[in-house]
């Protein structure tokens, strides 16, 4: 905040110059993720209007990640730099509010495209929610910067050349903590036809979304193809390469943060993420203080 605690100031200053791939953030979708951040942490039913752009300065400096000048590729900005500038803002928040902002969710839409002659299939995937002060985060939604649903798995097996082998919540993937982080989501497809180009472009590979009030990290964004005969190939979070028929491209988004203390957790709350599948036996041990 500014000293007069009439403005909110969002400054940028020292954010890295911009990249030649497309991860820049033209200044517009550095504003959205901003403003988003700021009222969702002071007034959720607050009406977006001028009086609120009034008194919120954005400061993003020109050539930078977050403010890029042509002919910078700005492509993935909107889907992948947008999440991270939310949680910067998010992060910077929990401090001036305490107990009003949940940790860290995962970061990235984990978008997926297949595509092969005459067809192509794009789709974002969900993941977890971080933990928040009252209760756990959601299990395997889209966070944040998105306004996408998932693509039913009957519609898209019948409209391409793709079978889906698994759609499933990702286990021991939601930061520990009392207030456990969401889930994040394991989809799995192999494509039916050969010369199948298929590209992931997501975040959270290696910083992975943040616990607060001493809650633990959630797992980070994995991805691997299977090849038809049995080959296993660890892909970079940002990779295009051919798929043949038979082949099995695997994706496994990040689950949220936790929120506060695991060892506080009710046991009858561990006990029940082991019952459901949430949470492994051995997980439960090693990070919740679990004695059964």
């Amino acid at each position: 905040r500014s000293s007069d605690l009439e403005r909110i100031v969002a400054d940028f200053t020292g954010t890295a110059t911009q990249v030649e791939e497309p991860l820049n953030a033209v200044y517009g979708v550095t504003v959205a993720a901003t403003t988003y951040a700021i009222k969702a942490v002071i007034d959720p039913d607050m009406p977006m209007n001028s009086g609120f752009y009034r008194v919120v300065e954005v400061r993003a400096p020109r050539g930078t990640l977050v403010n890029p000048v042509p002919p910078a590729p700005v492509g993935g900005g909107n889907v992948e730099t947008s999440q991270r500038i939310a949680d910067v803002v998010l992060r910077a928040l929990a401090e001036a509010f305490p107990g009003r902002v949940p940790a860290a969710s995962c970061g990235t839409m984990s978008n997926l495209l297949l595509g092969g002659k005459g067809w192509a299939f794009y789709e974002t995937i969900g993941c977890g929610s971080g933990g928040r002060p009252c209760c756990d985060g959601v299990d395997g939604v889209h966070t944040n910067m998105t306004n996408t649903l998932n693509t039913p798995v009957e519609v898209a097996e019948a409209e391409y050349p793709l079978l889906f082998r698994a759609y499933e919540l990702r286990p021991d993937s939601g930061g520990p903590g009392r207030s456990r982080g969401g889930l994040g989501i394991v989809r799995a497809v192999t494509v039916l036809e050969n010369d199948v180009t298929v590209t992931v472009y997501a975040e959270r590979h290696q910083l992975r979304p943040w616990g607060l009030e001493g809650g633990g990290a959630g797992a980070p964004f994995r991805s691997y193809v299977i090849r038809a005969g049995g080959e296993k190939v660890e892909l970079l979070p940002k990779t295009t390469l051919r798929l043949g028929h038979g082949d099995t491209i695997y994706v496994e988004t990040p689950g949220g943060g936790g929120y506060g203390d695991p060892c506080e957790r009710p046991q009858e709350l561990v006990e029940r993420d082991i019952e459901d599948g949430k949470v492994s036996p051995e997980a439960a041990r090693r990070s919740y203080c679990y004695e059964g």
